[in-house]
């Protein structure tokens, strides 16, 4: 680090004598680059904000903008750019718009994969898996070949799990643990759903777990969730006193908030998939303190999951590396959640697997 040496009186005349004084000098971070795909479309344009504005890496890391998104779709892309522009955000070094994945994903050390095939009304999973195993696999291949071999990517574009799955299958060079799927949405919307229950701030309720798929077979946990009322932290399960509503009605509203969005917004939950998006990055690059976060990742079979799938476990960050909380107690009924979402994750994989040999 650099010095800046100056000099200090603080003597009467007569006794004067130069007191040296050490300034150091902070040179700012390089700036990273980030690219989100799927720039021009509603996630992006809340989720840009956060990232440019520091709400993501941090109030003192540049940043430099990829823009990912088809052909068709560069000229709304141009009006997010300008947008961009207009905010003056000190952190936003640049941007660079493209429909080109080798020109987007060059030296990222960060990947937000948005962009994806929405699903369409009469739409099966299926099929919409099909649709995105193509795109994903594409973006790994490109990934593989131009992006920084430490890239953290989060795969936001449904199926979020298995998409994550098949990039990771294309980008060999890059460890499979650094592809994850956001399931972040699944556990913030579970925490609120806690704190309206118990009438206290959300920030109040932590460690509340998303096991297995961002689907409907997902499983929001509260039995290892805790709440501060009154200054003192106890149990959620102690504090809701209602085990009948913990199996079911909230574990059916957390499982069917998207859908519910939809039917009132008409839109999705553009706003708090950006928001869950911009939680679930800044914790794997700061870290997650005191608390757990609920990550798709590839799974080692802990917990009796399948292995080689990407499954939501809560897990802990420290250096930008996860690690699934271990030694958690699973009931009779968390067992029967988590094979079924397992058992959906497994076809998942087969389907997309057998989309990628065509």
């Amino acid at each position: 680090m650099s010095r800046v040496v100056g000099t200090h009186t603080c003597r009467p005349a007569a006794h004067r004598e130069a007191i040296i004084v050490v300034r150091p000098v902070v040179r700012p971070a390089e700036p990273i680059k980030v690219v989100v795909t799927g720039a021009a479309g509603q996630i992006a344009y809340s989720l840009l904000y956060q990232i440019a504005s520091g709400a993501v890496f941090g109030p003192d890391q540049p940043v430099y903008l990829h823009l990912l998104d088809i052909a068709p779709m560069m000229g709304v892309l141009e009006g997010v750019v300008m947008e961009l522009a207009d905010c003056a955000l000190p952190l936003l070094t640049g941007v660079l718009p493209t429909a080109n994945p080798e020109e987007a994903f060059k030296d990222v050390a960060a990947a937000f994969l948005v962009g994806a095939m929405p699903r369409k009304e009469g739409m099966e999973r299926k099929d919409l898996l099909a649709a995105n195993v193509r795109i994903f696999k594409e973006q790994g291949q490109a990934l593989d070949k131009v992006a920084r071999k430490d890239v953290k990517i989060l795969v936001v574009g449904n199926p979020a799990n298995t998409n994550a799955l098949i990039c990771s299958k294309y980008a060999p060079s890059i460890p499979k643990e650094n592809f994850t799927a956001m399931t972040r949405l699944d556990q913030n919307r579970a925490q609120s759903q806690l704190a309206a229950k118990l009438g206290v701030p959300v920030k109040d309720v932590k460690n509340v777990i998303i096991w297995g798929n961002h689907s409907s077979t997902q499983f929001p946990d509260a039995s290892n969730a805790a709440v501060k009322i009154g200054g003192v932290e106890k149990p959620v399960t102690a504090a809701v006193n209602d085990d009948e509503y913990l199996k079911s009605t909230f574990v059916t509203t957390v499982q069917k908030r998207g859908a519910a969005v939809i039917a009132a917004r008409k839109m999705s939950s553009a706003l708090s998939a950006a928001k869950a998006a911009s939680d679930h990055m800044r914790d794997w690059f700061l870290g997650t303190t005191d608390r757990w976060a609920s990550m798709g990742v590839i799974s080692d079979g802990s917990y009796g999951t399948p292995r080689d799938v990407v499954f939501s476990f809560p897990v802990t960050i420290s250096g930008g590396k996860w690690k699934i909380v271990e030694g958690l107690t699973i009931t009779d009924f968390a067992r029967q959640m988590l094979d079924a979402t397992g058992k959906e994750l497994l076809e998942e994989k087969q389907d997309a697997l057998d989309v990628c040999k065509d």
